[in-house]
C-alpha cells in the first residue's frame, strides 16, 4: 500500500502541475487517448497480468525497461515472467501478455499489439516486434526498439495514441507516431493520467475468462475488418469476431511508408 500511496502522490503532483499550467496559459487540456473502452478487469488495487518474456537477448533490456515503465502507473503491477509461447507464432496465454520477437516477414509492420476481449474486458494480450525490419539499418537503433516495445505494451493495457502524425513530434511519449523516435522511448505523465482514468473503477469479480488462440496471425487477412484509419487512409486497428462475446482486436504499427492504402 505504501507503493500505491507514493505513486498516487507523484501522479497527483503531475496532474496539479498540468492543471495549473492550463489555467495559467489558458491552453486546452490534453486529449483522451484511451484505446476505445478496452481494459483489464481490476478486482484489487492493481491489475497484475504477467508479461511473458519470449524475446531474444537483443530485446531483453527493452522489454525490461518497458515493463518497469508501465508499472509506474498506480494501477499496474505486472511481473515479468518466463514466456509460455513460441516466438514464431506467439500464441496468447489466458490472463497474460506474451511478448515475442521474430523475423515475421516483409509484411509492412514494425510491431503489433493484440488483445482478446471477453465479457467486456481484456483477458489476454500479445505484443510482437518484427525483426525483419529491426535488423535493417533504419530501425536497428535503441530509440526505435525502445519506442515500439513501449508503445505495443501500452496498447495491451488499453492505451491509444496521443498523436498519429508521423511528420510531427508533439510529445515525449512512446504513445505517439513519429519518424524520429529519440525522446519518445517511454511513457509520459499524460499516459499515466490516462491509465488512472481507465482503471479508476474496480470490479467485484473477474469477467468471463473465455479465451482463444484464434486471430494471432501476422497479416490483415488474419485480423478481421479494419475499424480505424490513419489520416493517410492506412488501417491501423482491426477487429475479428471469434465467437459470440469473444473478439480479438489488433493494433498495428506500420513501418514508415508501408501498409495497405485507402479505406476498404
Amino acid at each position: 500500500m505504501k507503493k500505491l500511496s507514493g505513486r498516487l502522490g507523484r501522479k497527483s503532483l503531475v496532474a496539479a502541475a498540468l492543471g495549473s499550467a492550463a489555467l495559467l496559459f489558458g491552453g486546452p487540456t490534453l486529449a483522451n487517448h484511451a484505446w476505445g473502452t478496452y481494459h483489464w478487469s481490476r478486482t484489487s488495487a492493481q491489475i497484475t497480468p504477467p508479461v511473458g518474456d519470449n524475446v531474444s537477448s537483443q530485446w531483453d533490456s527493452y522489454l525490461v525497461t518497458a515493463v518497469a515503465d508501465w508499472n509506474q502507473s498506480i494501477y499496474i503491477e505486472s511481473p515479468l515472467v518466463a514466456g509460455q509461447s513460441n516466438p514464431r507464432n506467439c500464441r496468447p496465454t489466458a490472463g497474460r501478455i506474451e511478448v515475442c520477437n521474430h523475423t515475421y516477414g516483409n509484411n509492412g509492420w514494425l510491431g503489433i499489439a493484440q488483445i482478446w476481449l471477453s465479457g467486456g474486458h481484456i483477458v489476454q494480450g500479445v505484443t510482437k516486434v518484427n525483426d525483419t525490419y529491426f535488423n535493417t539499418s533504419t530501425y536497428n537503433t535503441p530509440a526505435w526498439r525502445a519506442a515500439v516495445m513501449c508503445q505495443e505494451l501500452g496498447h495491451d493495457y488499453g492505451l491509444g495514441h496521443q498523436d498519429e502524425d508521423f511528420s510531427t513530434d508533439a510529445t515525449t511519449s512512446c504513445m505517439e507516431y513519429t519518424s524520429v523516435p529519440a525522446g519518445n522511448e517511454h511513457p509520459d505523465a499524460h499516459d499515466y493520467e490516462q491509465l488512472e482514468l481507465i482503471y479508476a473503477h474496480s470490479h467485484s469479480t473477474s469477467s468471463s475468462s473465455t479465451t482463444s488462440q484464434v486471430g494471432a496471425g501476422n497479416s490483415p487477412a488474419d485480423w478481421g475488418r479494419p475499424v480505424a484509419f490513419l489520416r493517410d487512409g492506412r488501417p491501423n486497428v482491426y477487429i475479428r469476431e471469434i465467437s459470440p462475446g469473444l473478439r480479438v482486436v489488433t493494433h498495428v504499427t506500420w513501418a514508415m511508408g508501408e501498409g495497405p492504402r485507402g479505406r476498404h
